[in-house]
Order: structure tokens, then sequence, then C-alpha cells
């Protein structure tokens, strides 16, 4: 997977392809697709929500252009895959999971494979966890139209914040926004396919 789906798309960050080779994948997914588990594709994880491809996964850890000083939150844990990649390349992670069982699955997951430096809550990611803010890096892996205000507040200066944008699966862009004297300074990457962010941010498109 590494060689044929990553390198040879272009990740080139080692500590990346190195935490996409050592983080198990079939142990984060349905055991129903332990078969398809390190295929370069999405798959359902229950609750309507999917587990990134690998090569999604391994883009937004490289755009991140973390430290292992640093400390990352992540919007939408989901099985708990991106955080355990996150785990290997920052000092601290911290995730946020709206749907209490995938959460709580996560959590398990996570705490039976050590990620010991992983924090997972149960909790709309819109607000962010303020109280271990600020963070070097933040990464949503759901969709939506703006950076939620709480999320940029919690960035700190030249932090950088990884997240699919556009509520519209056809019509969305992976961006990498930078923060620059409290000013975004955008990046669109390229085209992705994301679930759209639930909760308190679905009130700000209506």
């Amino acid at each position: 997977m590494v060689e044929r789906d990553l390198r040879a798309r272009g990740i080139k960050d080692r500590k990346v392809l190195d935490a996409m080779r050592l983080v198990p994948r079939h142990l984060f997914v349905a055991a129903t697709h332990l078969e398809t588990a390190y295929e370069d594709r999405p798959l359902p994880i229950g609750e309507g929500q999917t587990i990134s491809q690998p090569y999604v996964v391994a883009l937004m850890s490289e755009l991140l252009e973390l430290k292992e000083s640093e400390k990352v939150l992540e919007i939408g844990a989901g099985s708990g895959y991106q955080a355990a990649v996150l785990s290997r390349l920052a000092k601290e992670v911290y995730t946020i999971e709206i749907i209490p069982s995938l959460a709580e699955r996560a959590k398990e997951t996570l705490a039976r494979l050590r990620y010991s430096n992983v924090r997972v809550k149960t909790g709309d990611g819109f607000y962010g966890w303020e109280e271990k803010g600020p963070f070097d890096a933040i990464l949503l892996t759901a969709s939506a139209e703006r950076i939620p205000e709480p999320l940029w507040r919690q960035l700190r200066e030249e932090g950088r914040l990884v997240m699919p944008m556009g509520r519209e699966r056809q019509t969305q862009k992976l961006v990498r926004v930078k923060k620059i004297a409290g000013q975004q300074r955008i990046e669109k990457i390229t085209e992705v396919v994301f679930v759209p962010m639930t909760g308190e941010v679905q009130k700000e498109v209506r």
C-alpha cells in the first residue's frame, strides 16, 4: 500500500510514510472489510461514516507539516485511524467525534493498541477543545463551507489547518490554511469528497 498508493502518487514525507506503514489499518475497519483494508479507497465504519482512503489520510497528514513537539486537534475521529497516524507525527493528539458510538469505539481501539498520546472526546467538533488549545495544527475530516470560528481561535499564530471545504460533494476542495498575523492564507490542494460536518455548523448554512 505505502509504495503503490502513497509514494507512487507523490507522498514524500518519510515520517508520514513510516506512520502509514506502521499503523494497522485493518484494526480500524469493520470485520466484514478486512480483505480490502489496504486498498486505496474509503470504507464504511457504521453510522453512515467512512474511514478515508489511505492516500487522502497520508496527504492530509503531510500537509499539516507536523513536528514531534507539536499538538494537533482532529475533528471527526471516526474509527480512530487518522488519529493513530497523527500520533506518530506529533507529541499530543486530541480528537473529537460527534457520534457517541464511534467515539467510544475509537477510544477503545486506540487504548487497546496503546496509542497513549491520543485523547478522544465525544462532542461537537464545531467548538473544538478550548481547554487543550491553542493547537499547532488542526485537521477536519468532514466538510464545511468555512472554518468554524471557535477552531480558528484555537489555532495558534503560524499554525496550519487542513480541511475539505464546501458542503456539496461535487464542489469540495481540500485546503491548507495558515494563520499569518491572524489572517487566513488559503492554499487549494485538490478536489475531494467527504461526508459533511454535522452539529452546530449546520445552523450557519441555513
